[in-house]
C-alpha cells in the first residue's frame, strides 16, 4: 500500500547522501538522466497516451491537453534541458559573502540545499523531469506528486530517472513519485513539516489556494499569470503586433502567455486597424473596453472579471488608456505579479515602466514568451515564483538554495 509518510522519510535519508555529492557526480547523474529519458522515449509516449485517452473522461481544457501530451520532440526537448542544468555552475557550496569582525572572526555565507522540497503540480509531465532534474542539482531531495490527469506519464518518467540513479548508487529516495493520486496523500503531504522542508504548488488558481490555506509547511506560490502588453504611444507597430501576436498565439495554453492588451489612445488612432487585423486574422476572440469595441466585427463588452482573468486560450481583454500612469494603475490592480511587457521607442517611457512594476519579470519591448527559466538562461524552471520572499520570478537550481553562516576563529570568546 502506498504510504506517503514513507516516501517523506526516504527522502530525508537521501538528502544526506545528495549533500556529500561532489559538482562533477552531480553533473554526471544529470546527463545519466537525459540520456534514460531518451532510451525510455517509447515507453513513456505509449503512457502518455493512456493519459491522453483519459482526457476527456477527466474533462480537460485545450489548454491542458497540450501541456499534457509529450511527443518524441519534446522529449528531447526536456532531456536537453537537463543535459544545460548539468552544465551550469553548482549552485551548493558557493560563498556568497565574506567579512572580519573587530574581534577577528571571519564570517562567510556559504549556499546549501533547501533538504526535501515537495512540488505539487497539475497536468504538466515535463514538470516531472525538470523539478527532479534542478532539485538534484541544488543537493535536493524532491517529492513530486502530479495529478491524476497525467499519472501514467510521471511514473514512466519518474522510472527512467530511477534508472540513473541505481546506475550510480544513488537513492531512489532522492526522487519521489507520488504514484497514487488520491488527494488524501497531498492532504498528509502538507502536514509532515518534521520531514519537508519547502512546499511549491503549481498549476491552477484552486490549487494554489488549497495547499496555501492547508499546508504546515512553507509554501512559494507559483501563482496564475495574467500577463499585459502594454503599447505605448510610442512604439513602433511592427514590434508591437509582432510582440502581441507572439505573446498570445504561439502557445496560448501557458502561464507565460497574455491575457491583457493596454494601448495608448494616440497609438490606437493611428495604429489600431493593423492591431484588429491582426487579432481577427489569428481568430483571437476579443473582450473590449467602450472605447475600442466598435472596432472589431465580433467583440464582447470587457467587464472587470475578464481583466482578473487567466483565458489561457485564443481570447484577450482589451483596453485603453490615456497615459503611461493609467496603463500602471490597471496593472497594479489586475496584475498577479507574473510578467509585464512594454512596448516603446522612448528610453524614459521603459525606464518608468521598469520602475514602476513589480511583477516577477517586466519585458521592454520583448515577448512575455521569454519568461521562462530554460529561455533565461536556467537550462529549465521549476516554476515561475509570484511570491515575493528569497525567489521571484523563475526558479532554476540557485533558487532551490538558502545559505548558513560559517564564523571562523582563533579561539575567541564573548565576554
Amino acid at each position: 500500500m502506498f504510504s506517503i509518510k514513507s516516501l517523506a522519510e526516504k527522502a530525508k535519508t537521501a538528502c544526506f547522501q545528495l549533500s556529500a555529492l561532489s559538482a562533477q557526480q552531480k553533473d554526471k547523474v544529470l546527463v545519466d538522466m537525459a540520456n534514460k529519458l531518451r532510451t525510455n522515449c517509447a515507453s513513456i509516449l505509449l503512457e502518455n497516451i493512456k493519459d491522453l485517452d483519459l482526457a476527456t473522461k477527466y474533462q480537460l481544457s485545450e489548454a491542458m491537453i497540450d501541456r499534457l501530451r509529450l511527443t518524441k520532440e519534446r522529449i528531447e526537448d526536456i532531456a536537453e534541458a537537463i543535459e544545460k542544468i548539468a552544465e551550469q555552475e553548482n549552485p551548493v557550496g558557493k560563498v556568497k559573502q565574506t567579512y572580519q569582525l573587530e574581534n577577528g572572526l571571519n564570517v562567510q555565507k556559504l549556499s546549501i540545499p533547501l533538504g526535501v522540497i515537495a512540488m505539487i503540480y497539475e497536468s504538466r509531465p515535463n514538470v516531472t523531469a525538470d523539478a527532479a532534474a534542478l532539485c538534484f542539482k541544488a543537493g535536493n531531495a524532491v517529492i513530486l506528486r502530479g495529478g491524476k490527469e497525467a499519472l501514467h506519464s510521471n511514473i514512466a518518467i519518474g522510472n527512467a530517472l530511477h534508472q540513473a540513479l541505481i546506475d550510480n548508487n544513488i537513492s531512489e529516495g532522492a526522487i519521489g513519485i507520488v504514484s497514487d493520486a488520491d488527494r488524501k496523500h497531498m492532504a498528509e503531504l502538507l502536514h509532515l513539516d518534521q520531514l519537508v522542508d519547502l512546499i511549491i504548488p503549481r498549476g491552477g488558481e484552486s490549487l494554489i489556494r488549497y495547499v496555501s490555506e492547508h499546508s504546515r509547511i512553507p509554501v512559494i506560490q507559483h501563482y496564475k499569470g495574467v500577463c499585459h502588453c502594454y503599447i505605448d504611444k510610442d512604439a513602433d507597430i511592427d514590434k508591437a503586433i509582432r510582440i502581441l501576436l507572439n505573446g498570445k498565439v504561439q502557445r496560448p495554453g501557458v502561464c507565460n502567455s497574455l491575457e491583457t492588451l493596454l494601448i495608448h489612445k494616440t497609438f490606437m488612432n493611428e495604429h489600431f486597424s493593423k492591431i484588429v487585423a491582426a487579432l481577427e486574422e489569428n481568430q483571437v476572440k476579443v473582450h473590449a473596453c467602450k472605447n475600442t469595441f466598435d472596432y472589431f466585427s465580433n467583440a464582447r463588452i470587457a467587464t472587470e472579471a475578464d481583466y482578473h482573468a487567466e483565458y489561457l486560450a485564443l481570447e484577450i481583454a482589451i483596453k485603453q488608456v490615456d497615459n503611461l500612469p493609467q496603463a500602471i494603475d490597471h496593472i497594479h490592480e489586475f496584475t498577479s505579479d507574473h510578467t509585464e511587457v512594454i512596448v516603446t521607442e522612448k528610453q524614459q517611457t521603459a525606464d518608468q515602466f521598469v520602475q514602476s512594476i513589480n511583477s516577477s519579470v517586466v519585458m521592454v519591448n520583448a515577448s512575455s514568451r521569454f519568461s521562462d527559466g530554460g529561455q533565461l538562461g536556467l537550462g529549465a524552471e521549476i516554476g515561475i515564483s509570484t511570491s515575493k520572499l528569497h525567489a521571484y520570478g523563475p526558479m532554476g537550481a540557485e533558487s532551490l538554495t538558502s545559505e548558513k553562516f560559517v564564523v571562523i576563529g582563533d579561539g575567541q570568546i564573548r565576554n
